[in-house]
């Protein structure tokens, strides 16, 4: 059985890393300009990298996730997630465009390792525990994402330079990185060392995902991505040029979209406790579509008070889907190879997401482009329930822990 001290001090060691992997993806971010003016790349260059980033850490996912298969995903974090924080000095230090290409391409390994080990391992986690408490872990990567920017806002005014800022990133991250997954649970029958103990803590045999039901669940995630991708790329662009809103309070649109995110991921659990998995997702797309009806429709009437209104209903219908496609994993009894493909879907949605809504916005409208994340959030109303109900599901953890033991942590 499993020991409840050692689980919540598992949950809390995986919160630190949702947190510090969310930091050091916001401090790249943040970087940005920085890194651009002092190459001299101009948009197309950056762009490149910032493409070849999301192309390599697809391929990283997919090799990441079959190693996780074989050496368990606290293995692979132990062996991996403190250098991936570190591979973030390289892009710092490029000294010019060529060199840069290749910082981002071992960046993008270092997001692809990082990504499927701890959303396996959150998955793995919410098993044992036997209750949802994966929605808080992606709060928190959005927590530490926005704390990044806010650290490098005010080191940038206090005077420090962007590749100092960046290598100090790396190196504190690395060695939180570290503390945080000390913590992390071996597979269940397994001592730390990963051979077999002679514990009671042998789990649930593993349930075959079928191809099928893997798509269906593919285009989950990479639908939940692109009902996101609609404000995190145009929110405020859609405020500008449709809204007409004024400069200042423009970018307050996308704001407001990831405060309400943000929140809703850290009150998700009981929520879809409360709920499942499939009314989960059909009430978090009913109240997505709600929001983009609004913000489509302010354009014309409600101006920029409806348009904020609309997005901060997206983002918290947004808020759980992804969420809930992972744990929809581990309910099925989902190997680390199925966690990377549902990581590899997100990162699908990303790439295609503001292309798709940038070519379709240049050749009709933004208010016309911004009906495919719409009808996406449609898509997670209606199609999410049925594919949730046809995922097969495996016997519960037979440890897991009580509710008034849960309740304290």
């Amino acid at each position: 059985m499993s020991d409840p001290l050692a689980l919540r001090r598992a949950r809390l060691g995986l919160h630190g890393a949702f947190a510090t992997s969310g930091f050091v993806m916001g401090a790249w971010a943040a970087a940005l300009p920085g890194i651009d003016a002092r190459l001299g790349l101009g948009e197309a260059r950056l762009g490149t990298a910032l493409l070849l980033i999301q192309l390599v850490g697809l391929a990283a996912m997919a090799l990441a996730g079959r190693i996780a298969d074989r050496i368990s995903s606290r293995r692979l974090l132990l062996w991996t997630a403190p250098a991936t924080q570190l591979a973030l000095i390289a892009p710092a230090l490029a000294p010019n465009y060529a060199t840069l290409l290749a910082a981002a391409a071992l960046y993008g390994v270092g997001v692809g390792f990082i990504e499927v080990g701890i959303n396996a391992h959150s998955v793995e986690l919410e098993q044992r525990y036997g209750r949802p408490i994966i929605s808080a872990f992606h709060g928190l990567w959005s927590l530490g994402s926005a704390a990044a920017g806010a650290v490098t806002s005010i080191s940038l005014v206090l005077g420090f330079g962007n590749q100092a800022i960046l290598i100090a990133v790396a190196a504190v991250s690395a060695a939180l990185m570290a503390a945080s997954i000390r913590p992390l649970l071996p597979p269940p029958g397994q001592d730390v060392r990963g051979t077999q103990g002679g514990g009671s803590g042998s789990t649930a045999a593993p349930v075959k995902i079928g191809a099928v039901l893997l798509g269906a669940l593919f285009l989950l995630g990479l639908g939940s991505t692109l009902v996101e991708s609609g404000a995190m790329d145009w929110a405020n662009l859609h405020a500008a040029t449709v809204v007409h809103a004024d400069a200042a309070l423009a970018p307050l649109s996308f704001t407001v979209f990831a405060v309400a995110m943000t929140v809703f991921r850290l009150l998700g659990d009981p929520i879809r406790a409360r709920l499942g998995n499939g009314r989960t997702l059909l009430w978090a797309g009913a109240v997505a579509v709600a929001g983009y009806a609004m913000v489509l429709a302010s354009g014309t009437t409600g101006g920029l008070p409806l348009a904020w209104t609309g997005w901060i209903l997206a983002g918290t219908g947004i808020a759980v889907m992804v969420p809930v496609c992972f744990s929809a994993v581990g309910e099925a009894g989902g190997t680390p190879s199925n966690v990377a493909l549902m990581s590899m879907s997100g990162s699908a949605g990303l790439l295609a997401g503001p292309a798709a809504i940038g070519y379709l916005a240049e050749a009709t409208s933004l208010t016309a482009a911004l009906l495919v994340p719409a009808g996406f959030a449609v898509f997670m109303a209606v199609g999410g329930p049925l594919i949730m109900r046809r995922l097969p599901r495996r016997a519960p953890h037979p440890a897991p822990v009580a509710e008034e033991t849960a309740a304290h942590v």
